[in-house]
């Protein structure tokens, strides 16, 4: 049996409150200086992305409606198989610019998903 399309972007929400919790009151050079904060951030974005890539084969007019999540796929694979290429900027840059719109998307759908009416 398929698995409830809200688990899914439920997962993809805790791991962005996560990584948040994770930065707060951090800088970049905090991020670059620290292996346990890159390796727990990178571990949330994996779970991320891998949330995504389901939601996509289980509800793909949901996982549309997500901006970019091809894109956040993407970033998951690359985390995993091409980890010697990540740059530590760009994993900055993604959290303070592209993360927040992802928690409005997906808690949007999770409310709508969650509404009765």
């Amino acid at each position: 049996m398929a698995r409830d399309p809200r688990a899914f972007l439920w997962d993809a929400l805790s791991s962005a409150g996560h990584i948040q919790r994770f930065v707060e009151h951090r800088s970049l050079e905090d991020y670059v200086g620290e292996r346990m904060l890159r390796s727990a951030v990178e571990r949330e974005f994996e779970v991320i992305g891998e949330a995504l890539n389901q939601l996509a084969r289980v509800a793909p007019e949901m996982a549309a409606r997500i901006s970019d999540c091809r894109r956040i796929i993407a970033f998951r694979n690359l985390l995993i198989h091409g980890y010697a290429s990540v740059r530590n900027e760009r994993v900055w840059h993604i959290v303070h610019e592209d993360l927040p719109r992802l928690r409005r998307e997906v808690d949007e759908l999770l409310v709508e998903l969650n509404d009765p009416s």
